[in-house]
């Protein structure tokens, strides 16, 4: 299956601010001089397989022109001044206990496994040798277990690794519950849950989808065919579903006294173009996106860098993803610079990047 993407031409802005603030509750200016080491002893990592739209989910533009700002309107949070889509009620009613990342971007071409390859290990190899993800970094640190909750194999166009697999550290993830069925997203959520208790897993991964052809995922083209998911599936399905299960997991983890030592990350491989094309949909936009970030001593009601007024790039903070790679890390009390073994034996840096310290 060739790959699909956007249009390539996208304008790059080269002079990104290089401080910025977390803006929403606290107004907090500038970036924090020093961090405490981070408490959380493990992440469960929601991959929203296709990209959602960053200006229909957590980026609303209301004041954009309809062609920007798309079908739904901001509703208010528990948080002042944090708003979301209409799509996510439960979210808006529990906000305080999830903060934003607005400006997260790359600069690589607009395909799905790039992203995936950026945001599970922190590093872009394509087909040169396999970085190990995250999960197998702190496995192998930790000597504790890591879980790819439902299988790891990926359709998304092209045929090199998204990222998910031990790379050369050998130490392969444990596989649960398969999820063809949509519904099974809050299962695998509770899944991934349940590893962190049972099993005292120190990683578990989700893939909210298993492919982006021919079933409705977050990649939103509307384009007819194996790519037909569109807005109105957003509204109908995607969103009400991620909601549920989002905040489901938030408050699971919570009434077992969990959630101030579970980082819980949900993120896509990319955004969404700012303009609606020619059938109602967005394509490919790895220029601005959103990413959800709570628990594992994250404090909540945060909003933290800001996109332009279309969303088409950071206006403010901006965040890549090697950032977002050493923000977990620095969560599960890994400083960025902890050596593993590399390819060829040689000591390499999990991630060459720091982490976005205003979240903590």
């Amino acid at each position: 299956m060739p790959p699909h993407s956007a249009n390539p031409n996208r304008p790059h802005r080269r002079d990104f601010l290089k401080t910025g603030a977390a803006v929403g509750l606290g107004l907090a200016t500038g970036r924090p001089a020093v961090a405490a080491p981070g408490r959380a002893k493990s992440c469960i990592f929601l991959m929203l397989t296709g990209g959602p739209s960053h200006i229909d989910t957590w980026d609303p533009k209301p004041d954009a022109p309809a062609e920007i700002r798309g079908p739904f309107r901001p509703i208010s949070t528990r948080v002042p001044g944090m708003f979301v889509s209409e799509l996510f009620p439960k979210m808006a009613a529990m906000a305080d206990k999830f903060s934003l990342i607005r400006g997260l971007h790359h600069t690589a071409a607009p395909i799905h496994e790039n992203g995936f390859q950026l945001l599970n290990t922190g590093r872009l190899f394509r087909d040169g040798p396999e970085w190990p993800s995250v999960g197998a970094v702190v496995s192998h640190l930790t000597r504790r277990k890591h879980h790819v909750v439902n299988d790891p194999w990926l359709e998304t166009g092209v045929n090199i690794s998204h990222g998910q697999g031990a790379g050369w550290l050998g130490n392969q993830p444990s596989t649960g519950i398969q999820s063809t069925v949509l519904s099974l997203f809050a299962v695998n959520c509770e899944c991934a849950a349940a590893a962190v208790v049972r099993d005292a897993a120190c990683f578990a991964t989700v893939n909210m989808y298993q492919t982006v052809f021919d079933a409705v995922s977050w990649d939103c083209h509307a384009a007819g065919g194996s790519l037909a998911t569109d807005l109105g599936d957003y509204r109908d399905t995607v969103a009400p579903m991620f909601d549920s299960a989002f905040t489901a997991l938030l408050t699971n983890l919570e009434s077992h006294g969990l959630l101030d030592s579970t980082l819980v990350v949900a993120v896509g491989e990319f955004g969404r173009t700012p303009k609606l094309n020619a059938n109602g949909g967005r394509d490919h936009w790895p220029g601005c996106w959103t990413a959800v970030v709570a628990g594992g001593g994250v404090r909540g009601g945060r909003v933290v860098g800001a996109s332009d007024k279309i969303g088409a790039e950071p206006a403010d903070r901006p965040v890549t993803c090697p950032e977002l790679v050493a923000t977990i890390y620095h969560a599960l009390g890994i400083p960025a610079d902890t050596r593993i073994p590399g390819p060829d034996g040689t000591p390499v840096p999990v991630v060459e990047a720091d982490p976005v310290l205003e979240l903590f």
